[in-house]
């Protein structure tokens, strides 16, 4: 995935869940989080191998570690007396939700959801996602050609997200 996936499902949490009152910083955080377990790309320049469980989509893919960032964040929430339960819960299915989406790519190895109960790598039986390029051949034609079908599959979703809602009405005072 080129990633937009990722963000916009993040942009989408913001909505159906919203942690603050800040409906353009709920957006920018959960669409970030969502983008987390990618920074094992770190992994590339460490020299880690592709397929060590602390590759490329290893073990920050994997289902632990969304947990692990949900209880972090629930942590956070509750020192800066906001909504814990709420606020771990949600970031923690934000983060689940990239492993589970780069299961449905058609490259790489897959994803290790299961660790660190295993190291096997899994993909979801329907693979419509094209993989991206990683680096600076993300911006050659295949890479673009790539992000453009992403945002194509989750256009509906985004275009829901930033949809004005109603408002309900208000009653007469009496």
């Amino acid at each position: 995935m080129a990633s937009i996936g990722h963000a916009i499902v993040g942009a989408w949490a913001a909505r159906m869940a919203p942690l603050s009152g800040a409906r353009g910083r709920d957006t920018l955080l959960l669409g970030s989080l969502a983008l987390l377990p990618d920074l094992d790309v770190v992994a590339f320049a460490l020299r880690v191998p592709y397929a060590a469980p602390f590759g490329r989509r290893g073990a920050s893919h994997s289902l632990a570690a969304a947990v692990l960032a949900g209880i972090v964040a629930a942590l956070l929430a509750r020192v800066c007396c906001t909504r814990a339960a709420r606020t771990g819960i949600v970031v923690g299915l934000v983060v689940a939700s990239h492993g589970l989406l780069d299961a449905l790519t058609d490259g790489g190895l897959g994803a290790a959801l299961l660790w660190p109960f295993s190291d096997e790598r899994f993909f979801a039986p329907w693979r419509p996602l094209p993989v991206a390029p990683i680096g600076s051949r993300f911006w050659s034609a295949r890479g673009l050609a790539v992000a453009a079908m992403e945002l194509a599959w989750f256009l509906p979703l985004l275009v829901w997200t930033g949809w004005p809602r109603r408002r309900s009405p208000s009653l007469p005072s009496s």
